[in-house]
């Protein structure tokens, strides 16, 4: 049986990520992870390139590009929203801007990037042969 999803189910799947990201990303982190806080940005940009370019079937280089800067603009803007989100509401509900976070952030879209780009050029290799034996 062959699963698929259509794009709009897929796009409702990525606002509702969206959505459930930016609240997270916004509350504070509970003290027992708070010694494992670029670890775990770390693997939120791992993992969420990783769902966004598989969910899509990102094959392409340039889209693949564009999904990671996309999500790193997303980095940066979560950390001035930590910021800000003190001053607009008057409650000390997170901390401030952390470039530490962002250096993360971006280092586990540079981490999945490679592991992509390890991925896509063995389906290639592999393909290529499988092409070369069947013409022989």
């Amino acid at each position: 049986m062959k699963f698929t999803l259509t794009n709009k189910t897929k796009i409702v799947i990525v606002v509702i990520c969206f959505i459930v990201s930016v609240i997270g990303f916004l509350a504070k982190l509970p003290s027992a992870f708070r010694h494992i806080d670029k670890e775990l940005h770390f693997a939120y940009y791992f993992l969420a390139a990783a769902f966004l370019n598989i969910l899509f079937n990102i094959r392409n280089f340039l889209k693949h590009v564009l999904v990671s800067a996309a999500l790193y603009l997303f980095g940066i803007l979560i950390e001035f929203a930590q910021e800000n989100y003190n001053k607009v509401f008057h409650v000390r509900f997170h901390g401030r801007f952390d470039p530490k976070d962002v250096r993360a952030n971006l280092t586990g879209l540079i981490a999945f990037s490679i592991l992509w780009a390890l991925i896509i050029l063995f389906t290639l290799a592999f393909q290529s042969v499988k092409k070369t034996t069947q013409s022989s």
